[in-house]
């Protein structure tokens, strides 16, 4: 079997986009961390030609080796936090010879891309990652202008008229918690669940979930990520979560749950997944989410 969840030490987050890895000479022993899924592809690209693949448990895996490529996709079969190395071998003789992967089985997320450079990267790759990055940066700064323009000056139901938040039918609600089946992959169970949803300005709108946790663990559980998926697995964006802090042993804790979604994207069924970062501490899963 691969390594358990609960050798581990706690998950490691996932990059989002390409992931750039440039590999050392004098450090040919490496391994390096990518997050995998279940049925989710990951593709890794070399500078090199490919010679041969060791990858434990290949039977769990489809798998396409190119020239200097690898597709990796998952299957079931795999557990959260489970490990699986992989090795690729290069062909040319030129040092490193080999790169080893460490492929860990996230419960939600996956690296899709990821560009291996084993030889100083072309001008090119360099600009390519400064323009992701760029955008990424630009994306949070706008985000945060929109956050302090909507939150400057007004509170409460005030902000929500003030920028157009507040529709005519209001913030609508439903209670839904006996309409979810609840998956729980540790020690969580949900008491509550109540679904929101509101227009915004221009056919925007806002949805929400919040969710009563209790941990019927003996350790505290703090969440580290959420994503609300459809039916066809897509998330909705502007995705926050409020609050983060842990919820001991024993104990209860609201945690709402936030995104954009136009009418039409609220509509159907949706999966709300949560997990944590401690070892072990596992996560629930929610199917049968609806917004009203």
């Amino acid at each position: 079997m691969p390594s358990e969840a609960s050798e581990q030490v706690p998950l490691a987050s996932c990059e989002s986009g390409t992931r750039y890895i440039e590999l050392e000479a004098d450090a040919p022993d490496k391994e390096h961390v990518v997050c995998i899924r279940p049925d989710i592809s990951t593709n890794v690209f070399f500078d090199a030609k490919v010679a041969r693949v060791e990858l434990a448990f290949r039977e769990r895996f489809q798998v396409l080796v190119g020239e200097a490529g690898l597709g990796l996709l998952p299957m079931p079969a795999f557990r959260d936090g489970d490990r699986v190395p992989v090795t690729i071998f290069f062909g040319d003789g030129a040092a490193p010879a080999s790169v080893t992967f460490l492929l860990v089985i996230h419960p939600y997320e996956a690296e899709r891309q990821v560009m291996v450079f084993r030889h100083p990267r072309t001008l090119a790759s360099y600009r390519q990652g400064e323009r992701q990055a760029r955008a990424e940066v630009q994306q949070c700064l706008e985000e945060n202008a929109r956050l302090q323009s909507e939150r400057s000056g007004q509170d409460g139901l005030t902000a929500l008229i003030a920028h157009a938040w507040m529709s005519q039918n209001g913030v609508v609600a439903r209670l839904i918690t006996s309409d979810v089946i609840q998956r729980s992959g540790g020690s969580l169970a949900a008491e509550k669940i109540i679904s929101y949803r509101t227009a915004g300005p221009s056919g925007l709108g806002r949805v929400a979930v919040q969710v009563k946790l209790r941990n019927q663990g003996v350790v505290a559980w703090t969440l580290v990520g959420a994503a609300l998926v459809n039916s066809r697995n897509a998330s909705l964006s502007g995705l926050t979560v409020w609050p983060r802090e842990p919820i001991p042993p024993g104990e209860s804790r609201d945690i709402t749950v936030e995104m954009d979604a136009t009418e039409n994207e609220a509509r159907g069924t949706f999966t709300l997944k949560l997990w944590a970062g401690e070892a072990g501490a596992g996560g629930v899963s929610l199917n049968g989410v609806t917004f009203p």
